[in-house]
């Protein structure tokens, strides 16, 4: 069931974010001054209104997704800065003393919710648009002043989506076992996306063989 966001806030130790979140900081100026509304409208006709649990805020499950990019982290990463970084907390909409939610909950958000690919970029593309004209960022390419890290916003194919997650996978793997390169499939040679799902099929198919590597969290991320 989803649940409405917009609730008051009344922990006594709200105030710690006027003091260790400066005005000036990018994701406090984006949170208060980008109205995210439209990603409960786009987003509701993808839960049940009326049964079952409440589910995490669809506003602040994308906000998690909306901090991966910005600042280029996993899953895993992105949740646990949240847990400690006054300013992911903030930015979610969470009291200081809030804990985050599970790793693999963004998992199951992207493949439950937001299961046209286009979509996550769209509702991105749409914040970065609302930032722009509040001169909150001065370009598509979101600087983050403490990283440099620049996130953009271009469109790809289906084919070009595999292919960055198969090499994402295959680079996780080599970090524990250069080895396995051996056992990898060859790439590639043809504009087909057919060709492209089965070379991905028979990547993880592989993986999923080795149970030594499986099991390693940095690469049970890239097979989900």
């Amino acid at each position: 069931m989803i649940s409405n966001q917009q609730t008051l806030n009344l922990s006594p130790y709200m105030g710690i974010y006027d003091i260790v979140v400066p005005k000036d900081n990018m994701l406090r100026q984006i949170n208060d001054l980008v109205d995210f509304s439209f990603v409960h409208e786009e987003l509701q006709n993808k839960y049940c209104l009326d049964n079952g649990r409440n589910a995490v805020p669809p506003i602040r499950m994308f906000k998690y997704l909306l901090l991966k990019t910005i600042f280029d982290l996993s899953d895993v990463d992105v949740v646990e800065r949240s847990r400690y970084d006054m300013s992911f907390k903030y930015f979610l909409d969470t009291a200081p003393e809030d804990g985050v939610i599970n790793s693999s909950s963004l998992t199951k958000f992207r493949k439950l919710r937001l299961k046209d690919v286009n979509l996550l970029d769209m509702l991105i593309q749409k914040t970065v648009e609302i930032a722009l004209e509040k001169e909150i960022i001065k370009s598509s390419a979101i600087i983050v002043d403490a990283t440099h890290t620049k996130a953009r916003f271009n469109q790809k194919s289906p084919k070009e989506i595999l292919m960055e997650k198969s090499k994402l996978l295959r680079k996780a793997v080599y970090q524990i076992d250069e080895k396995m390169k051996d056992k990898f499939p060859s790439k590639t040679t043809t504009n087909e996306l057919e060709d492209e799902l089965d070379y991905c099929r028979r990547v993880i198919h592989i993986v999923e063989k080795e149970e030594a590597i499986r099991e390693y969290p940095k690469v049970k991320e890239k097979l989900n």
